[in-house]
């Protein structure tokens, strides 16, 4: 078995937040240019759709609705 698979392995018995951790640090391994300005932005949007959502002003979407209209931008 080759160390990737092994690693592959020991990563599918993570719990679903050791998972999400684990993406976060390969993903800022891979994008070493990521900014921490552009972070607290995305935050602050993220805060300001859920607020958005809580007075009735947006329309949530199921995770496979979004999943599926991401697919569909991807081809």
């Amino acid at each position: 078995m080759s160390k990737f698979d092994d690693i592959a392995r020991e990563a599918r018995a993570l719990s679903p937040k050791e998972k999400a951790a684990l993406a976060r640090v390969l993903i800022d391994d891979l994008d070493p240019t990521s900014d921490a300005s552009v972070e607290q932005l995305w935050l602050e949007e993220a805060q300001r759709r859920y607020d958005a959502y809580c007075r009735g002003e947006m329309d949530a979407a199921t995770g496979e609705e979004s999943m599926a209209r991401a697919r569909k931008r991807l081809r």
